[in-house]
C-alpha cells in the first residue's frame, strides 16, 4: 500500500471532504482530507489504481490538484 499527500485547492466545507473521500473510495483508494491544510492523504495499491487516476477523479469533482 502506498500513501501520498496531495495539495488540493477549492475545498471549503465538510461536503467537500465527503465528496473527495467518497470519490476516492469508488476508484479503490482511501483518503483523509485535511480541510484547513488543503491536503488529501491518499492510500492506494499501485497495481490497482494509478496516481493519475486519483488526480483525475479529484479534478473531475471540481477541485484543483497541485
Amino acid at each position: 500500500m502506498k500513501t501520498i499527500t496531495l495539495n488540493v485547492e477549492g475545498m471549503s466545507c465538510n461536503h467537500c471532504v465527503m465528496t473527495i473521500e467518497k470519490t476516492l473510495k469508488e476508484i479503490g483508494a482511501s483518503g483523509k482530507v485535511d480541510l484547513a491544510g488543503h491536503k488529501v492523504e491518499v492510500s492506494y495499491e499501485e497495481g490497482a489504481v494509478s496516481l493519475e487516476k486519483i488526480k483525475e477523479a479529484i479534478e473531475d469533482q471540481g477541485y484543483d490538484v497541485k
